[in-house]
């Protein structure tokens, strides 16, 4: 319809015209409905995880850049958000590799089985959430048409998105 728009003001727009029984917009609706917002299942909800910071945005400009379908779009909801939870697991991990690495300071003399355990856990740590990652990029990979594939290879190489 209007190619230089982004499609997320017709989504935000149409949401408020559901919520409100009015259409918003231009000129009268045709078929004297009121239009229904994209139905991404009951993930996607209000209510539902993920609010500002979660999977919700990077799924949306994923179904928008790639064209995903319903299913598509559920499968790759699921994805995200295990690959969030694994995240987190990385980012509490990285934590306690500091607070390891506090601790064998600390003390009057150097706690050396401090230090290695914490260099430990930031190694198994890294490597976990490597191995989530190509775990998610595979179940990416097997959703995805072959046209979709290349444009989501597009977005990486580009640094559009960020593994």
């Amino acid at each position: 319809m209007y190619p230089s728009v982004h499609p997320a003001i017709f989504w935000k727009r149409d949401r408020l015209s559901a919520g409100c029984g009015h259409q918003l917009g231009c000129g009268p609706e045709p078929s004297g409905e009121t239009s229904e917002p994209p139905s991404y299942g009951t993930e996607f909800s209000a209510g539902s995880e993920g609010g500002a910071f979660g999977v919700r945005r990077p799924l949306r400009v994923l179904a928008f850049k790639l064209g995903l379908d319903d299913s598509q779009v559920a499968e790759m909801a699921r994805i995200l958000n295990e690959l969030k939870t694994e995240r987190a697991q990385a980012a509490v991990d990285d934590r306690r590799t500091l607070t390891a690495f506090a601790d064998s300071l600390a003390s009057d003399a150097f706690g050396d089985a401090l230090a290695k355990q914490g260099a430990d856990l930031r190694r198994t740590g890294a490597d976990r959430l490597a191995e989530a990652v190509v775990k998610a990029l595979e179940r990416i990979h097997k959703i995805l048409k072959p046209e979709q594939r290349e444009k989501l290879a597009y977005m990486i190489r580009t640094g559009a998105l960020i593994l």
